[in-house]
């Protein structure tokens, strides 16, 4: 997105609401706020010297805070790289899952509000929804992830005798469209259809969200579908009669100039 917005600075009043809003965000946007597969392929005082600060954390640059772990152990966050990089691969238009950094943003969203369903009616009773409905689970989301990420695992052990992270791209395939056609069980009453499903949704939202919450990495998900991101006008090319590329913007981009 263009780079216009710097000539003229947000208000005071503006920068506050970039700040507070900000936050909320940082703290609440969660999994589906954004919204190729097996169709398209499974394929921010001033820093001391050597110590970078970040808008984020004050203690760390912005990448190394990005891809931090704060839920998975670093056997769940491969599997969790492997199958995600199946689902959205690299290819000739662009980087994929991994380069854009998708399993630590499934790993953050997992660790806030949303993966402890914290927002959600939690009482019971639990009961299989039907097919247009999904399941309503007694257990948290993360808790659901892991266990998919185990039941991946286990059909990789027990078909190739080997792990998933192990097995050759087309063996992964073969074990995530097992998954998805319900054919690996994750739990009794969770089935692999639903984990597949919410697999390759979070793998999505982490192509295409902001790279303030982990993906995303340098905007390149966006870059590939000349998406502007995060602008705060678009006074200068409104009138414009043909399209006009901008670079893109993120949240992290406004919040780190003042």
């Amino acid at each position: 997105m263009a780079e216009q917005q710097k000539e003229q600075p947000p208000s005071g009043s503006r920068r506050q609401f970039l700040k507070y809003s900000g936050t909320a965000i940082g703290g609440l946007v969660v999994g589906g706020v954004i919204g190729g597969a097996i169709t398209g392929g499974f394929n921010k005082k001033k820093p001391a010297a050597n110590a970078p600060t970040s808008p984020q954390t004050g203690t760390q640059p912005a990448a190394d805070y990005n891809h931090a772990t704060m839920y998975f152990n670093q056997r769940q966050l491969q599997i969790t790289q492997a199958a995600t990089e199946r689902i959205f691969p690299k290819d000739d238009n662009g980087p994929g899952a991994n380069d854009l950094g998708v399993a630590y943003y499934i790993d953050h969203q997992l660790a806030g509000h949303w993966g402890f369903n914290a927002r959600e009616y939690r009482m019971g009773p639990f009961v299989k929804g039907e097919a247009t409905q999904g399941d309503y689970q007694s257990i948290n989301r993360n808790e659901v992830f892991l266990l998919g990420l185990t039941a991946i695992d286990n059909a990789s052990q027990k078909k190739y005798q080997k792990g998933f992270t192990d097995l050759a791209d087309e063996e992964k395939d073969a074990i995530l469209t097992s998954l998805e056609k319900g054919d690996i069980e994750v739990i009794n009453g969770i089935t692999g259809k639903s984990f597949f499903d919410l697999l390759r949704n979070m793998t999505l939202e982490g192509v295409y969200a902001d790279p303030l919450y982990g993906g995303n990495v340098n905007m390149e998900g966006w870059k590939m579908r000349n998406y502007p991101g995060n602008q705060m006008s678009y006074a200068k090319i409104v009138g414009e009669d043909a399209f006009a590329k901008t670079d893109p913007l993120s949240l992290h981009d406004h919040l780190a100039t003042h």
